[in-house]
C-alpha cells in the first residue's frame, strides 16, 4: 500500500497528481528547481526537495537526484506525470532499482514504444532511411519524448538537413535524446488516439477514443472525447490495434495509442507510455481517475468487470501564454489573476500573482466541458473561456473562442491542417470599440484627489491608449447632465466597473490596471502618455528577438559581412522549450550581428541587421 509518493514533474501535472492523492490519503513530496521555488506544485505538496538549477537538463530531467530525493523525503512510490522522464525506461529502473514502486509501465515496455521507431517496427512500419523528392512532404520527428517538440514537416529536399540538424538540437534540448526519424507526412488528417489501461493479471480495457486534431506546431490545443464522426468499423479497429499495442509489450497501466485517420483508415503513429495532458476529457466522459486507477494498478489490484462507458461529450481547451498572431510567440511575466467562471474543470499550476518564466512549457491551464452532446460541451466550454478573467502576458484565450465557435469545428469537419488554413481570421483583432472609453473613466476616477468629476465642465479631457495594435484616443466631458462622451451616457464610472448606455443598451465593464496594462473585460489595452516621446529609429533590416529566450544556435558561417538570402534561417531562440527561428528578412548582408551563442534576450533585443542588396 502506497503511503507517500514523489511526483517526479511540475506545473499543472504535479498539482493534478497531488489532488487525487490527497483525496486518496497519500502523502506527496514535489520536486522544483529554483526557477520554481515558488511554484504552486511546490506549495500543494506536503514536502519539497529542490533540484538546483534552472534548466531541464539539470533538474527535471536529473534522474539520479528525483530517486535521492524520494529516498530523502521517505517516499516509498514515484509518478512521473507526463515529459521529462515520463518515458525514460533508465530512470523507471532507477525507480525500481531503489525499491521504490513505479507509477507507470515496466522498463520493457517504454524500450519498446518509447522510440517511435522501434515502435513502428514492432507493428511492422519502417520509417524513411532514404527520402527522395517522391516521398515529400515528410516529417522529421523526435524518436524520444513528444508535444511536438523535434518535429519539422519538410516540403523541400532541400531542407531537409538543417530541419534534421534544427529537430535534433530540440529533441536533445527538451527529452535528453536527439535521436529523429523521417515518415511520411499524411496531409488532411484527423489525430484520434485511443486511452488504455492494463493491470498485471493480463486485463487491457479500452477507455475509448479522444479527437485531437486542432494543433500548432504539432502540439496539442483542442481535444475531445469521444472522437466524433468515425464509423464504427473504424473505432473497432482503432480499438483492436489500441490492445494489440498494448499485449506486444506486457503493457501495464495507463498508456494511449495514437493514430492519423485519413480517408477511412488508421495510421498508426506511437504508443505514448504515460498518461497524456489530455486524459481530463476520457476521466469526464467515463466519470473515472485515471490517476487513481493507475495508482491502484501499480498496488496490484486487479481491473475488475467491464470497462466504464461513456455517457455524454467532453471537450478540454489548452490555455497558453504565447500570441498566437506573433508566430505563437510564448509570453512571460506575472499572472495577476486568473479565473475561469462557469461549471467547468480548472487544471492548472499557477494562482494570481505567479510569475511564469522562460525555462519551461507556457501551457497556464487546461479547462474541459462535459454535457449531455458535443454541441452542448463546445457551447459551454467557449462560454467560459469567453467570461474568463485572465490578467497578465497575452494568452491564445481568444483563439480558443473562436475555434470552438468555428462552423468547421462544430459540424466536426476538423483535421491537423486546421489552424494552417483558418489562422489570419481567427487571429484578426476584433476589440471593443468601447474599452478605451471604460478604461479612461475608470482611470479619471481612480486618479482623482477629490473622488469626483471635478474638472472644468467646458474642458474636455484626453487619453490614448493602444488596443490591438491600434492607437486609440478618448475624449470624454463632465456636463451638467453628467458624463458624456461622443453620444455614450455614461450610467455609473468608478475605479473598477463602468457602466455604459449605447443606443439604449447598457454596458458593463469591470476594469483592473496593473502598471500601464488595462484590463477592460476581456480587452487588454495598454496607457500612452499624453505626449508620446520620440520613438526610436532602427534601420531597415532589423531582427529583434520576439519572445525572451536563448541564443542556442547560431548559422554556420554567419559573421558581420556575411551574404544571406531572404528567408534564410540565421538564428534560433530556445523558449519555453521551444525553438524559434529568426529568419532573414530580405537578401542582403549582415551588416550587425549582436547575438552570441548562449546569450540571453529580452523581447525587443536588437539581434542583428541585414542590409538589402540589389
Amino acid at each position: 500500500m502506497i503511503t507517500s509518493l514523489l511526483i517526479a514533474n511540475r506545473g499543472e501535472i504535479a498539482c493534478r497528481i497531488a489532488r487525487t492523492c490527497s483525496e486518496l490519503g497519500i502523502r506527496t513530496v514535489a520536486v522544483h528547481s529554483d526557477a520554481d521555488e515558488d511554484a504552486l506544485h511546490a506549495r500543494v505538496a506536503d514536502a519539497a526537495v529542490r533540484l538546483p538549477g534552472t534548466a531541464p537538463a539539470d533538474t527535471y530531467l536529473r534522474g539520479d537526484l528525483i530517486v535521492k530525493a524520494a529516498l530523502a523525503a521517505g517516499a516509498d512510490a514515484v509518478h512521473p506525470g507526463y515529459g521529462f522522464l515520463s518515458e525514460n525506461a533508465g530512470f523507471a529502473r532507477a525507480v525500481r532499482d531503489a525499491d521504490l514502486v513505479w507509477i507507470g509501465p515496466p522498463p520493457e515496455a517504454i524500450e519498446a514504444m518509447a522510440s517511435k521507431t522501434r515502435a513502428k517496427e514492432l507493428m511492422g512500419i519502417e520509417p524513411l532511411y532514404e527520402v527522395t523528392e517522391a516521398d515529400l512532404p515528410v516529417l522529421v520527428k523526435a524518436a524520444a519524448g513528444g508535444g511536438g517538440r523535434g518535429m519539422r514537416v519538410v516540403r523541400r529536399l532541400a531542407d531537409l538537413d538543417g530541419e534534421l540538424t534544427a529537430a535534433r538540437a530540440e529533441a536533445a534540448s527538451a527529452f535528453g535524446d536527439g535521436e529523429v526519424f523521417v515518415e511520411p507526412y499524411v496531409e488532411g488528417g484527423r489525430h484520434v488516439e485511443v486511452q488504455v489501461l492494463a493491470d498485471t493479471h493480463g486485463t487491457v480495457w479500452v477507455l475509448g477514443t479522444r479527437d485531437c486534431s486542432l494543433q500548432r506546431r504539432h502540439q496539442k490545443v483542442i481535444e475531445e472525447a469521444p472522437a466524433p464522426g468515425l464509423a464504427p468499423r473504424l473505432t473497432d479497429e482503432l480499438h483492436a490495434l489500441a490492445v494489440r499495442a498494448a499485449r506486444a509489450v506486457s503493457y501495464v497501466g495507463a498508456g494511449t495509442v495514437e493514430f492519423l485517420v485519413a480517408g477511412g483508415r488508421a495510421h498508426f503513429l506511437e504508443m505514448n507510455t504515460r498518461l497524456q495532458v489530455e486524459h481530463p476529457v476520457t476521466e469526464a466522459v467515463l466519470g473515472i481517475d485515471l490517476v487513481a486507477e493507475q495508482i491502484r494498478v501499480a498496488e496490484g489490484h486487479a481491473l475488475s468487470g467491464d470497462p466504464p462507458r461513456a455517457r455524454g461529450h467532453a471537450v478540454e481547451a489548452r490555455l497558453y501564454a504565447e500570441d498566437p498572431s506573433q508566430g505563437w510567440a510564448p509570453q512571460t511575466g506575472r499572472l495577476h489573476r486568473l479565473a475561469v467562471p462557469g461549471a467547468v474543470r480548472l487544471d492548472t499550476g499557477y494562482t494570481d500573482g505567479d510569475d511564469i518564466g522562460v525555462h519551461y512549457d507556457p501551457l497556464l491551464a487546461k479547462v474541459v466541458a462535459h454535457a449531455p452532446t458535443r454541441a452542448e460541451a463546445v457551447r459551454k466550454l467557449a462560454s467560459a473561456l469567453d467570461r474568463a478573467v485572465i490578467h497578465g502576458p497575452v494568452t491564445n484565450r481568444d483563439l480558443l473562442v473562436r475555434s470552438l465557435r468555428h462552423e468547421e469545428f462544430a459540424q466536426a469537419r476538423m483535421d491537423t491542417g486546421f489552424y494552417d488554413r483558418h489562422l489570419p481570421e481567427l487571429t484578426a483583432p476584433a476589440p471593443d470599440p468601447y474599452a478605451p472609453l471604460a478604461a479612461a473613466l475608470a482611470d479619471a476616477h481612480g486618479r482623482s484627489r477629490f473622488g469626483g468629476w471635478r474638472n472644468l465642465p467646458s474642458q474636455p479631457q484626453v487619453k490614448r491608449y493602444a488596443m490591438a495594435g491600434e492607437e486609440h484616443e478618448v475624449r470624454y466631458r463632465h456636463t451638467r447632465d453628467g458624463l458624456t462622451a461622443d453620444g455614450v451616457h455614461v450610467v455609473h464610472a468608478d475605479a473598477g466597473l463602468v457602466v455604459l448606455d449605447v443606443d439604449g443598451v447598457r454596458r458593463r465593464y469591470e476594469v483592473s490596471r496593473y502598471g500601464d496594462r488595462v484590463h477592460v473585460g476581456a480587452t487588454t489595452l495598454t496607457a500612452l502618455p499624453r505626449f508620446p516621446t520620440p520613438t526610436a529609429q532602427h534601420a531597415p533590416g532589423s531582427l529583434f528577438a520576439p519572445m525572451p529566450g536563448t541564443v542556442v544556435r547560431v548559422a554556420e558561417g554567419l559573421t558581420e559581412g556575411a551574404e544571406v538570402e531572404a528567408g534564410r534561417p540565421l538564428l534560433w531562440l530556445e523558449a519555453m522549450k521551444m525553438q524559434h527561428e529568426i529568419t532573414a528578412p530580405v537578401t542582403g548582408v549582415v551588416s550587425t550581428l549582436r547575438a552570441a551563442l548562449g546569450q540571453q534576450v529580452e523581447p525587443g533585443t536588437l539581434l542583428a541587421v541585414v542590409e538589402e542588396t540589389p
